[in-house]
């Protein structure tokens, strides 16, 4: 293990919080999941991306960033 977790944001995960396993992390992978309970299957995928202040994160594709939302 590489000691280090990440973070869900957004879809079906969202705040899931796991190991990141032996594998170096690729900032910008991506991961896909698949729904499949009690319903139709549902597939979402999710964009790796290091923060310094919050570490590893998976975010859904197509959710910004905090940083990236603008004030009205």
């Amino acid at each position: 293990m590489t000691g280090a977790s990440v973070r869900f944001f957004g879809g079906p995960l969202d705040g899931r919080v796991q190991e990141l396993g032996i594998a170096d992390p690729v900032c910008g992978s991506v991961m896909r999941h698949v729904h499949l309970h009690d319903g139709p299957k549902i597939e979402t995928h999710y964009q790796l991306d290091y923060r310094p202040g919050t570490g590893w994160e998976y975010r859904l594709c197509g959710l910004p960033r905090p940083d990236e939302l603008s004030e009205p």
